[in-house]
């Protein structure tokens, strides 16, 4: 009885990756929409970058602090919610709205629920939508790129409002749709710089592709089918200005595949990419708003337990119980 074997519940599989070191590949990825944010609308997108990454970390440390929890802003985790926050306003936006909006997504949506891994919903999303309601005005002002923000600044109507009927404008070419150079939030103007962030991670397995590509795939095909399309432009090319346009390929690639609000069984995250791209449909295509990202991600990170309740697979040897 010398040699005791010591007996633990899996898993056993051990990695090298910390909450930091994820965050830190998740922040390396985001670099290049953040680059392309600040080359086409000016350090005002740099300042509201620091803007709500510096509230972010500040919300964190001092509501830990003055609740005597142990202090975590050294994982990383509050940069990352500061960055897709910036990434997911327009760069119009007060300085002082942004501060808000970074205290609304950690305190009331990551710490108020018991902090990173229990949110119930991406905290980056949630105060954009919080914002939305609280300031539609602010958060749907945008400029064209290039002009970056100050008294030269040009007010534009987003591709997708353009596309929508709601307001007049000009289309962006697909090329520039893709390269970067579209009005709209900081971090959309630029899918070559999102895609390049999103094939990094795909490379430092640090996400899985089922959730984005069934998330564009299913909205494509829904649009292709059945979009409301009065632009005189073949069906294709408005499909592929909806997906190049807009919030799609931000959320996808970097809000939908969130660990904590998001599946973790294969099937689970594929109904979970299907219902976000059914979701962002509906609303596009239905609804008064020209977006819908955000608010599809946050549906289905509600109903994110029942996925995962019905897409659990049965444990290998487990006896059928009686009827």
């Amino acid at each position: 009885m010398e040699h005791k074997f010591v007996v633990s519940s899996s898993p056993h599989i051990k990695a090298n990756d910390s909450i930091s070191s994820i965050m830190l590949d998740v922040i390396i990825a985001l670099i290049p929409a953040c680059a392309a944010g600040v080359y086409f609308f000016g350090m005002r997108a740099a300042a509201v970058l620091l803007t709500t990454v510096a509230a972010c970390l500040l919300s964190e440390y001092v509501y830990q602090k003055i609740t005597k929890k142990p202090i975590t802003v050294g994982d990383l985790s509050a940069v990352v919610t500061g960055i897709l926050l910036a990434l997911n306003l327009p760069v119009t936006i007060p300085l002082w709205m942004a501060v808000i909006g970074s205290a609304f997504a950690i305190i009331i949506v990551k710490q108020l629920y018991g902090g990173l891994g229990k949110n119930f919903m991406n905290p980056a999303l949630a105060a954009r939508c919080f914002m939305l309601v609280a300031w539609a005005g602010n958060m749907s002002s945008f400029v064209t790129p290039f002009m970056g923000y100050g008294a030269d600044a040009v007010s534009s109507a987003t591709p997708l409002a353009v596309l929508k009927g709601m307001q007049e404008g000009t289309l962006p070419s697909l090329l520039t749709a893709f390269l970067g150079g579209k009005a709209g939030c900081i971090g959309e103007t630029s899918g070559l710089m999102l895609l390049l962030g999103f094939l990094y991670l795909l490379l430092k397995r640090i996400v899985d592709w089922k959730i984005p590509v069934c998330y564009i795939a299913s909205f494509a095909i829904l649009m292709y089918l059945f979009g409301d399309n009065q632009t005189g432009l073949s069906q294709g090319y408005f499909t592929l200005m909806h997906i190049l346009t807009g919030g799609l390929l931000l959320g996808a690639f970097f809000m939908a595949t969130d660990y904590v609000t998001t599946p973790t069984t294969s099937l689970g995250c594929i109904i979970f990419g299907i219902g976000c791209g059914l979701l962002t449909f509906a609303i596009r295509r239905f609804g008064s708003y020209p977006e819908g990202v955000s608010f599809s991600i946050i549906l289905m990170n509600v109903v994110c337990p029942l996925i995962e309740r019905y897409t659990v697979p049965k444990s290998f040897g487990e006896v059928k119980k009686n009827a």
